[in-house]
């Protein structure tokens, strides 16, 4: 309980509003460290959100906690903006950690072979999520600049889909102003976006208002009508539970997207715009591997087919466009699925790129399969990544 407190009142001090201040407290708080954490070459991890789309870190606290569970190495990844990444690279700076540098966005298929075909966007077909990972700092700017008026048009639908949110709550007498109860849960106004998950994590902040802590599982059950497995019940009866709004959150981001789900246009660049932005900031464009999903890890994914079935026609198209990675997740994917999709790689001279995808509190920085042999190239390109883009300080 002690280790919680002391953790707490330091996560309060790296995620204050400025992020000079946030910068200078972890200077500080590193200052005062009377032992390093022990150090674990063998992880990496090149996939962690932070405030600037969602998280409960500043790029500075996401810095500290990578550092706190031993990472040398970690890399930032947010959802249609790179606003934080100054920040993290100062931060890793301060840390004495090597970063990378990178963002994430949806591509229209449109004009691919592939139109039309679900990838590994669960909630739309003929969309697909692409990461930009190794962006230089001469890049930042260039991508906050494309992406400025997706991020607005992203925000109409946005506000379409609260207005979902509130048809269906208005019998529990639950309902979200878009101003007034989202955007104050993001860094939109400094250049982050606002996503789906910040409309849930709302929600999910008006629902245990409205039920107290240890009541919010039988509300979600027995007023929503949403079923919870025994695990989810235990974390959402508990009101000492430090994690129970983002575990809420998972719950509501597994069962409730489809109903307030409004299909994302004009936000999504084509994909072969993309192709020729991340080679003009010089960037590697990776596409992220799902796979057939059976149990989510995380939680906040139904099981349902992706990309398997075509797997190698995918790889096809992505060679054809331009794209020169995949990055995936050693957690979330079967032996098999990893064995083939590393062969794949291979046959079509794909780098390959992993990080676990981290935006909760409850979810650890460290990947515990990048331990194995046969993912240590992951840990490998990491520290490439970070060599890659050092030349160019910010």
């Amino acid at each position: 309980m002690e280790k919680y407190v002391e953790l707490k009142e330091t996560l309060e001090l790296l995620n204050v509003e400025d992020p000079a201040e946030r910068l200078a407290n972890l200077a500080i708080v590193l200052g005062e460290e009377k032992e390093a954490p022990e150090v674990k070459p063998q992880y990496a991890n090149n996939h962690i959100h932070t405030c600037y789309s969602f998280s409960p870190y500043s790029p500075t606290a996401a810095v500290y906690m990578a550092r706190a569970e031993g990472l040398q190495t970690a890399g930032i990844m947010d959802h249609d903006s790179i606003g934080g990444a100054i920040e993290f690279r100062k931060a890793g700076k301060i840390a004495g950690m090597g970063t990378t540098c990178g963002m994430e966005c949806r591509a229209s298929l449109a004009q691919t072979r592939l139109a039309g075909r679900k990838l590994n966007n669960p909630d739309q077909a003929g969309v697909a999520y692409m990461a930009i990972h190794s962006v230089p700092a001469t890049g930042f700017a260039r991508l906050q600049e494309v992406f400025a008026p997706l991020r607005e048009k992203r925000n109409l639908r946005n506000r379409k889909m609260v207005e979902n949110i509130n048809r269906l709550m208005e019998p529990y007498g639950i309902s979200l102003d878009f101003d007034r109860d989202v955007v104050p849960v993001s860094c939109y106004q400094v250049g982050g976006s606002i996503t789906e998950r910040h409309l849930l994590y709302a929600l999910s902040k008006k629902i245990m208002d409205r039920a107290g802590r240890e009541a919010c599982g039988g509300f979600v059950e027995e007023k929503l009508g949403i079923p919870l497995t025994e695990k989810q019940k235990v974390q959402l009866s508990d009101a000492t539970n430090p994690h129970e709004l983002y575990d809420l959150l998972g719950v509501m981001k597994a069962q409730l997207v489809e109903k307030i789900y409004i299909p994302a246009t004009e936000e999504c660049i084509l994909f072969g715009d993309l192709v020729k932005l991340a080679d003009e900031v010089g960037a590697i464009l990776c596409y992220p591997y799902l796979g057939d999903v059976t149990n989510s890890v995380t939680g906040d994914k139904k099981a349902a087919k992706f990309e398997d079935d075509f797997l190698e026609e995918l790889f096809e198209m992505l060679k054809e466009e331009g794209v020169r990675g995949i990055t995936y997740m050693p957690a979330r994917n079967t032996p098999e699925q990893i064995e083939r999709l590393q062969a794949l790689c291979r046959k079509y001279d794909m780098t390959e790129i992993s990080g676990e995808d981290v935006n909760t509190s409850r979810q650890s920085m460290i990947c515990p399969q990048l331990a194995k042999p046969e993912f240590q190239h992951l840990v490998e390109m990491a520290w490439k990544l970070v060599e890659r883009e050092k030349d160019y300080p910010v």
